[in-house]
């Protein structure tokens, strides 16, 4: 059974819990893990935006910086991609699918307090946070202040560091800790609780094999009270699952096993998922929820 949520965004509420929400990813950088930089120009960018409101997605999730295995983010990431640089590359593009879609709900994939308080001025109703609002000591402050959605993400660590991270004995209780960590200093900062949203953070932070528990045990997340998002879609955990001639498949053609990830989640609870493939996981959500409502009767 799934619990029901308002999530308040601040203009407006979203139900959570009937019907499972889609978010769509849209990276506007050269070096993503899961597009190699297909949509780093703002032409390209806006029309697979608009490709994926069309095709079902509740929410656009735009992102200025990969946080990819291996990349260098936060203080040491200053050099790399910064503030003005991030704003350079999602501003343009959030600015004009608003534009073109006024009711659209987007949603800013940053864990920089400038850049979020740019992105929502522009008229992003939600920040995503993958450092659960860590990494920028302003973010927790700037959040609060605007009144928008919020989604916590747990990561263990900073990308570059988490090829040598120890391995952990049980990472549901880890990563249960550590949402709620994030979760009490978002309240205490002032951020209202139902605009929280907790996301366990595949991939982030945790070895291949130990993605699996997170998802086999997604449910055990509920116990913290806030609303849930999953995002596995095209991680390497998933590569790995379906490999073929034992070899990892590539990101891009890691869509069927993306879908099952979420429909998993799905039955375990999770409110939200975050997808590259929209349509083909609009439907699956659908067949789930239909699954879910049924044995509510």
């Amino acid at each position: 059974m799934r619990p029901r949520f308002e999530w308040d965004l601040g203009s407006r509420r979203l139900l959570l819990g009937p019907r499972t929400l889609i978010m769509g990813v849209l990276n506007v950088t050269p070096d993503s893990f899961s597009d190699g930089g297909r949509y780093f120009d703002t032409f390209s960018a806006v029309e697979h935006g608009l490709q994926l409101l069309d095709e079902g997605a509740d929410i656009v999730d735009i992102g200025g910086e990969s946080t990819r295995p291996g990349a260098a983010v936060g203080d040491q990431a200053a050099a790399v991609v910064s503030q003005e640089e991030e704003l350079r590359r999602v501003l343009p593009v959030l600015r004009e699918l608003k534009r073109r879609r006024p009711h659209a709900v987007i949603s800013i994939d940053t864990y920089k307090a400038a850049v979020a308080r740019a992105a929502v001025e522009a008229g992003a109703e939600v920040v995503n946070d993958v450092s659960g609002l860590e990494w920028d000591a302003g973010m927790v402050r700037a959040v609060a202040d605007l009144g928008c959605g919020a989604v916590l993400m747990h990561t263990r660590g900073r990308p570059d560091e988490w090829r040598s991270l120890p391995e952990v004995d049980d990472m549901v209780a880890l990563v249960c800790h550590g949402l709620r960590q994030s979760s009490e200093n978002a309240l205490r900062a002032g951020v209202v609780r139902e605009r929280i949203i907790l996301d366990p953070g595949f991939g982030f932070g945790k070895r291949m094999e130990e993605n699996y528990p997170l998802l086999a045990r997604f449910e055990e997340f509920h116990a913290l009270g806030f609303p849930l998002l999953a995002g596995p879609s095209r991680k390497s955990f998933v590569g790995r699952a379906t490999a073929r001639a034992g070899s990892t498949i590539p990101a891009e053609e890691r869509i069927i096993g993306s879908v099952a990830a979420a429909v998993i989640s799905i039955m375990k609870g999770a409110h939200i998922v975050r997808v590259h493939d929209v349509r083909e996981t609009v439907e699956a959500a659908a067949m789930a929820d239909a699954i879910l409502s049924s044995a509510t009767r």
